[in-house]
């Protein structure tokens, strides 16, 4: 049997899903199919449409995050083309048993993975190696009035980030921690 055209594996916080897109290399290059609703669906039961594709490009050291959107929540199917950031997602779920909780991977232009962090969740990342291209698909669009920031270095969450002095926005700067989040049911 031959391998297949995408790879799943679970995250410790359910829902959130590493996909690895099988990826066909010769002595000219690569190709890989990075979207394919039909296999992503059958590969991890979601169905939820993507309704906007989002790129940033971002130096070493950036952080950007922990983002949320408290209404018209976002799922993020997310991957870097160039360079490597450390991706990071939050369950914000007050009913979760993995409530608080987060979850970290490298995600670099070479090893190609994807992750998918469903709505409830909050999401950032740092650049690890740069500049990185980071691009995203969302579930719903970019709601400004409704966006939320929880603060990247919350002590209460403990998130091992690789890169001590990050560079952040004055937005991401202000974050705040947990406990004062709005925060999903």
């Amino acid at each position: 049997m031959s391998e297949p055209l995408l790879a799943v594996e679970a995250t410790p916080l359910p829902g959130c899903l590493i996909l690895t897109p099988r990826v066909f290399a010769d002595a000219r290059g690569s190709f890989c199919e990075s979207w394919n609703a039909a296999r992503f669906r059958e590969a991890t039961g979601v169905t939820l449409p993507f309704v906007q594709d989002n790129q940033s490009v971002s130096h070493d050291r950036v952080l950007r995050g922990i983002h949320y959107q408290i209404e018209q929540a976002q799922g993020k199917l997310v991957r870097v083309v160039t360079g490597a950031v450390w991706d990071v997602a939050v369950d914000l779920r007050r009913s979760s048993p993995t409530f608080g909780r987060w979850f970290g991977l490298e995600l670099s232009a070479e090893n190609a993975r994807q992750f998918w962090i469903p709505p409830g969740f909050g999401h950032g990342f740092v650049v690890t190696r740069g500049p990185a291209t980071f691009l995203y698909k969302t579930t719903d669009y970019y709601a400004p009035a409704h966006e939320r920031t929880l603060l990247w270095n919350d002590p209460t969450l403990a998130i091992a980030w690789p890169v001590a002095e990050p560079i952040l926005s004055a937005k991401d700067a202000a974050g705040v921690t947990l406990s004062a989040a709005d925060l999903f049911p």
